[in-house]
């Protein structure tokens, strides 16, 4: 198994990247699908979060109010520190399970925007970051997502730098053109650094 650890800041074009090498061939596994999943009623990580934050967190119908949270956790580092207490260790159990039915055979990409800030890089082959300019990320947050330019700040604010990022990476794609130049980029770094080192089977299983 190759083992990818794909990371980058809020609005990052992280996503796209991750789209992009499930095409190639990936397994991708998804921290934030995770994260979400274990935030659905009736699931534990909705649960615990109540039981530390209270109810002023969940909807009229009983979900996980995000922009509730978002509010109490992005402005209190402390708060912050306890929710991610609450989830990471979840995330990283069902990621495992996930990890391990791929197979030795795979070329598994684990999407986890925190995963400098989670110390995870180490345990990657490869680690590749996906970057943009910091008023492109702005701006892709308030028009995209209604976010108010505020809010989108302090959660880049609240998030590694990039040159935290960099530092722990094997490779950083810089996204500051259109889409197709995104993807073109993601291609030529998969030809160049995967493929050489793709397990022959999945190589096999390719052709």
């Amino acid at each position: 198994m190759l083992s990818i650890g794909l990371t980058g800041g809020i609005a990052s074009g992280k996503s796209t990247v991750s789209r992009r090498l499930m095409e190639l061939g990936a397994t991708v596994v998804d921290a934030d699908a995770i994260a979400r999943a274990l935030q659905e009623p009736g699931q534990p990580g909705l649960e615990r979060i109540v039981g530390e934050f209270g109810p002023s967190v969940l909807t009229p119908d009983g979900r996980l109010d995000r922009a509730a949270l978002g509010t109490l956790v992005f402005g209190d580092p402390q708060a912050r520190q306890r929710l991610n207490g609450i989830i990471h260790p979840l995330v990283r159990a069902e990621a495992g399970r996930l990890a391990a039915a791929a197979g030795e055979g795979a070329v598994l990409v684990e999407d986890i925007p925190l995963l400098v800030e989670t110390g995870q890089h180490e345990r990657f082959d490869l680690v590749l970051t996906v970057q943009a300019p910091v008023e492109e990320r702005v701006r892709r947050m308030v028009e995209d997502r209604g976010m108010t330019e505020a809010d989108a700040r302090a959660r880049i604010a609240a998030q590694a730098t990039d040159a935290e990022r960099a530092a722990v990476s094997t490779s950083v794609l810089v996204n500051d053109g259109s889409v197709q130049r995104l993807l073109d980029r993601v291609d030529a770094w998969w030809e160049w650094h995967v493929e050489p080192r793709r397990p022959s089977s999945a190589r096999a299983d390719a052709l």
